[in-house]
């Protein structure tokens, strides 16, 4: 049996077993997948415990901090100075970044293009993802952020310019105006148990054509349900969730995973997220 796990700290309660175990029997792949919480102030020994392990992936807040203990990096993790899925690829440690093609793969499965004026709330790790996968697409990005974040979001508007030669508009949200052709939430506004919040005004949501929602527990955000009163396109974190596990096992394994195999992980991570 092969053994792949997940890294980070804390760890808590996290859906990537259930994922990653129902992906493996699509393709009768005999592997385990278990949680490994690592403490950042013993960083070096705890990865030592990973030695016998063909790949595993990383959360917070080790998506940086493994870099240095890896031997290569995939073009994508290179440009956003993340990772979050290692490969054991004859000894040599890969890392790669999965989070920005589970993202594209969600919206293709929600039917949003990704273009045109792109409004994203946030500027945290995930939000610094979603701001290069929009400029990369040739999108017009405005990142909003909390005023206290205005320094967080000119950090990743100057990283833009310099690595991709693009420029990207910061705001604070409460300044948001005009119509957006995709909003996406970054930030964790709506997660469970702040499930009445908002991260803008439905008259401000309402202005924009689709809605991607990075929360998924509640499965349906008081953003989503903007959304879908509104008869905009959307989707909430979870396929991205799924899709950036499925690509894991793909670089893992060299396996494809179809839109329709991701569809019942996906019914199965809901049934248990609505326990």
């Amino acid at each position: 049996m092969k053994n792949f796990g997940l890294i980070g700290y804390p760890l808590g309660h996290s859906m990537s077993p259930l994922i990653h175990t129902e992906l493996f029997k699509l393709n009768n792949i005999d592997a385990s997948y278990t949680l490994k919480e690592i403490n950042p102030d013993c960083f070096a020994d705890g990865l030592r415990s990973l030695e016998g392990f063909c790949g595993y992936n990383v959360t917070i807040p080790h998506k940086t901090g493994i870099i240095p203990y890896l031997d290569s990096l995939s073009d994508r993790a290179e440009l956003f100075g993340a990772v979050n899925t290692v490969e054991n690829k004859d000894g040599k440690l890969v890392g790669h970044n999965t989070d920005c093609y589970g993202f594209l793969r969600a919206l293709e499965s929600a039917g949003i293009t990704l273009g045109g004026n792109v409004l994203l709330c946030g500027s945290g790790g995930v939000s610094r993802m979603f701001a290069f996968e929009s400029v990369l697409a040739g999108a017009d990005l405005t990142i909003a952020v909390r005023d206290a974040d205005l320094n967080a979001a000119n950090r990743i508007k100057k990283e833009i310019n310099e690595k991709l030669g693009k420029d990207a508009a910061v705001t604070t949200l409460d300044r948001v105006t005009g119509e957006y052709d995709l909003l996406i939430n970054g930030t964790p506004v709506g997660m469970s148990p702040n499930v009445d919040a908002c991260v803008l005004p439905e008259e401000k949501v309402l202005a924009c054509k689709a809605v991607f929602d990075a929360v998924y527990n509640p499965l349906k955000t008081k953003l989503i349900s903007i959304a879908e009163r509104g008869g905009l396109k959307y989707s909430n974190g979870l396929p991205m969730l799924v899709w950036q596990a499925a690509v894991a096992q793909e670089i893992w394994f060299g396996v494809k995973f179809t839109a329709r195999q991701i569809k019942e992980v996906l019914k199965i991570t809901e049934r248990e997220l609505e326990k």
